[in-house]
């Protein structure tokens, strides 16, 4: 029998997760995002007792430039996918300032049409400014979305283009998202992006930007021709997309199932799933060690004063290290 603690009983957070209960779905998402060890704990018990509903989930990374057009991606793909009958969860992070550590979390918003349907969970969460794109919680999130019976989910990045490694190690399938006349075509984006990325659209492929667009699809199929044999064997490919006129959504669904089928036979579907499930539970033994030790009563950290004595040059950082490591 599950603990029961601040009036939350997990275990009957967990029925009603596995019965699609939007509202203990985004409960349970919250405990995972929380720094209070009473938290943390429930969400531990609520994780450790679910197993995902459907072991043919997709889980696809999307990334592109602010402008680009993410979020009015997301909302078309979404409703075309949802109007076939498809439970999808979208999963969206914002930039956290780094003064105030907030976040305005309004992709929800942004995505009108998509948040009322009932097929659809669109969860955004703050980035915490953990690197990567991704907020820390994320696998958290797409675990307990996946528990709740969600088939495809889709991890709407950060946007800044640059720092996206940490979402592949999460996702099956990573699509990079372009526009043209940006200032930031092929010379522009660094190579590990273009690397990890399984699928790019050019987006925005409608009225006086249609030729431009064709011409930036052309300019990557050349480029992609001299990157190296991805170890999944899948052929990165080009397409262009329009989101407001909903074209080339079709041909971008196509290209995921063309690239879940060839890598569910070659195995590396099922390998990249283990592979991403070692690299999390690193993750978790590390976040939970580092917030045990600075709660730890018996360790005194005064990290203030120590910051105060590396600003007024009397230690280093490695003194000031040792000090606080010394009394584990």
């Amino acid at each position: 029998v599950l603990e029961v603690k601040r009036n939350i009983n997990p275990q009957e957070i967990c029925n009603k997760i596995r019965e699609g209960n939007i509202s203990a779905l985004s409960k349970a998402i919250t405990l995972c995002e929380s720094n209070n060890d009473s938290d943390r704990e429930i969400s531990s018990q609520i994780l450790a007792n679910l197993k995902p509903k459907n072991k043919n989930t997709i889980r696809i990374g999307i990334t592109g430039v602010p402008g680009a057009g993410k979020s009015t991606f997301i909302e078309a793909f979404g409703n075309f996918l949802s109007n076939q009958g498809i439970k999808i969860a979208v999963l969206t992070i914002d930039p956290s300032s780094r003064a105030t550590k907030g976040s305005i979390l309004g992709d929800k918003t942004r995505m009108e049409t998509l948040s009322t349907k009932n097929n659809v969970f669109i969860r955004p969460s703050p980035a915490s400014n953990f690197k990567g794109g991704v907020g820390k919680n994320t696998p958290e999130s797409i675990f307990l979305c996946e528990s709740a019976g969600y088939e495809i989910i889709l991890v709407e990045t950060v946007g800044v283009g640059q720092n996206e490694i940490s979402v592949s190690d999460m996702v099956d399938f990573f699509l990079l998202l372009k526009i043209t006349g940006s200032g930031d075509e092929l010379q522009g984006i660094k190579r590990g992006i273009i690397e990890m990325s399984d699928l790019i659209v050019i987006n925005k492929c409608d009225g006086n930007n249609i030729e431009e667009s064709i011409k930036a699809k052309n300019e990557f199929k050349l480029a992609l021709q001299l990157f190296p044999i991805k170890s999944s064997n899948w052929k990165p490919k080009v397409v262009t997309c329009s989101s407001i006129k909903k074209e080339g959504l079709e041909n971008i669904w196509d290209c995921i199932n063309e690239y879940v089928l060839l890598t569910k036979k070659n195995n590396y579907f099922f390998e990249n799933r283990i592979n991403q499930n070692k690299t999390n539970l690193l993750n978790i033994i590390n976040e939970s060690l580092r917030i045990s030790f600075f709660n730890k009563k018996s360790v005194d950290i005064n990290l203030d004063k120590l910051f105060k004595e590396i600003e007024q040059q009397k230690i280093t950082v490695f003194e000031a290290s040792q000090k606080i490591l010394s009394q584990i």
